[in-house]
Parts: C-alpha cells; sequence; structure tokens
C-alpha cells in the first residue's frame, strides 16, 4: 500500500510511519519555513502525488487543496489548533469546516477537540498519539539533595498552556525548587518578567531538535506541561516515556483519560501540592499509563486498521 502523508505535528507522522510494517510505502509530503514551500510548492507536490491513500495532518488547507485536487480515500488528522482556534476564524473556519464535512474519516489526536469533531462528523475518532521510545525512553532518577529540579518543557503560552499558573505555583515554594525554562514561546518575555516580579529565578535553556529534548527530560526530577486543555501533550507523552513524573491538567471528564493517576490539578494550590508530593508510585503509574495508551506498536495497528477500512 502506497500512502501520501501531508504535513505533521509533534512529530506524529514521523513516528508513525517508523512503525508501520515494510509493505506499506510511504510519502511525507513536509514543508519548509521559505515562503514558496509553504504555498505553491506544497500544493505543486500534493498535486503530483500519487499513492492508495492520503493522510493529511491539520485540518487546514494544505487538507483542502489534497480534496479539490481528488486525492482518495483522504484521512483528516485534526491535532488541536485547528479545531480549537481556526474553526472559529472567520476565513479559516470555512476551510475546516469543509475539511471535517468532506474528508473520508477524520481522526482528532487529544481527547479535548473529539466533541468538537463530532457536532459537524458523528463518525471522528481519537488515536492517541505514539510515542517514539527509542529517542524517549527511562532513564535513573539523578541523586540530588532536597531540591527538587523543575522543568518547565512546554512552550509560553498563558492562553493555551497556562504557563503563568505555573510560575504562580512555582514561585510559591520557590526555596524548595530549581526551575529551567525552555527560551520559545510567545509569552516568553511575559513569563520571564512574571517571574521575576514573584522571586522566582529561572534557569533558561535554548531551544534544541526534537530528538535532543529527552537530555533535558533526564536531568529533571519533575516536568510541568499545560494547565488549560484537559488532555495530555506531546511534552507530557515524552517526559513519562522518558521516566519522569509530569504535572499538568489533565480532565476527569474525558474517558480516554480515566486511567491517568493525576487528574484535574488546575490551580496554582493544586500545583503547589502536585510538586510537593511527587513519588516514585506517581512516576511508575503514569508509565504504566503510557504503556496501555501510546505505545507505537499498538498505534500503528490501528492506524492499519484504519488505512484498510477506508481504502
Amino acid at each position: 500500500m502506497k500512502i501520501v502523508m501531508v504535513n505533521d505535528c509533534a512529530h506524529v507522522g514521523e513516528t508513525l510511519i517508523k512503525y508501520l510494517p515494510e509493505d506499506f510505502s510511504v510519502l511525507h509530503l513536509k514543508r519548509s519555513r521559505r515562503f514558496f514551500d509553504k504555498t505553491f510548492g506544497i500544493a505543486w507536490r500534493i498535486f503530483r502525488a500519487k499513492g492508495d491513500l492520503y493522510h493529511v495532518h491539520y485540518l487546514l488547507q494544505d487538507c483542502y487543496l489534497a480534496l479539490k485536487f481528488g486525492k482518495r480515500p483522504l484521512i483528516g488528522h485534526a491535532h488541536g489548533s485547528d479545531l480549537r482556534r481556526s474553526l472559529k476564524h472567520r476565513v479559516w473556519g470555512r476551510i475546516v469546516r469543509y475539511n471535517l464535512k468532506h474528508c473520508d474519516k477524520v481522526l482528532v489526536s487529544t481527547p479535548d477537540i473529539l466533541g468538537i469533531a463530532r457536532k459537524y462528523r458523528a463518525d471522528t475518532e481519537y488515536v492517541p498519539n505514539p510515542v517514539d521510545t527509542s529517542i524517549f525512553y527511562p532513564k535513573p532518577l539523578k541523586k540530588r539533595d532536597k531540591t527538587r529540579k523543575v522543568l518547565i518543557a512546554s512552550d509560553s503560552n498563558w492562553g493555551v498552556k497556562g504557563t503563568d499558573l505555573a510560575i504562580k505555583a512555582l514561585s510559591r515554594i520557590n526555596d524548595k525548587v530549581n526551575v529551567s525554562i525552555i527560551k520559545y514561546g510567545v509569552d516568553f518575555n511575559k513569563t520571564m518578567d512574571l517571574a521575576s516580579s514573584l522571586g522566582l529565578g529561572l534557569n533558561v535553556l535554548p531551544k534544541v531538535a526534537h530528538k535532543r529534548m529527552s537530555k533535558y527530560y533526564w536531568d529533571a526530577d519533575v516536568v510541568i506541561d499545560r494547565f488549560k486543555l484537559g488532555s495530555l501533550g506531546m511534552v507530557s507523552l515524552e517526559a513519562i516515556a522518558c521516566g519522569r513524573p509530569v504535572i499538568a491538567y489533565v480532565s476527569s471528564t474525558y474517558p480516554a483519560c480515566k486511567g491517568f493517576p493525576l487528574k484535574d490539578v488546575d490551580s496554582v494550590e493544586k500545583v503547589v501540592t502536585a510538586v510537593m508530593n511527587v513519588s516514585p508510585e506517581l512516576r511508575k503509574a503514569e508509565y504504566a499509563y503510557l504503556k496501555v495508551n501510546h505505545d507505537c506498536n499498538l498505534i500503528a495497528g490501528r492506524m492499519i486498521e484504519i488505512y484498510n477500512s477506508v481504502i
């Protein structure tokens, strides 16, 4: 079977490709940051591509172009901002709705957007994100004194990630934590200013390539992710795969998150409590959840079933 995969998000497509059987041939069309490649270049490559099935990440212009070029059967794979934000946009919203209605199959990568998609496509399916355990795997925790090394690993974005909540919480226990933050995100400067005003010192780390993020996780005792969406992002999943306990807001209202051991951490007080009470038992329970729900081989197997059913 030849699959044409278009675009990617959080390396989900790349990871899936690595775990598909050898009899699956995949042409992966990705964008660069160059203007031509983001516009006419990707359109031309989609137009010329030939496959038995088309799998497009993000329900935006690439998916729309594939539909208009008659690329069938087509799977539209939503990853978050396309349904949380672009769907509400005056222009992009029409494109997202068109894609939702006309794809042969619609998938979502996180449980918090499943309900949004099903308003337009009742047959939308949630497929958990796979974690590449050839890159992200456990290493023993480092021996330290009583101060815990905390890593804020997601991008600084107050509206989506709730980075300000994390800063406010950690500032209350600044004598018990050593906090690092990666230098990226639309609100990074605001985050640094907030931390400074609250007396919280931050060790700023440079942004690195995806495959090098594991070193940051291994160097931490606790990893902080996001507190707005109610579901686990790739930062959480990859940190857990590296054997590090993760503090994030996971909503108890989503059935897909039922087995996660730490739920509803959505306030400053709850973040403080969670950071101060991380334990080997929590780390093991989070890792067990990951293995059951985000194993690459299991997810690749489900994708093969979906590919065959769509064809």
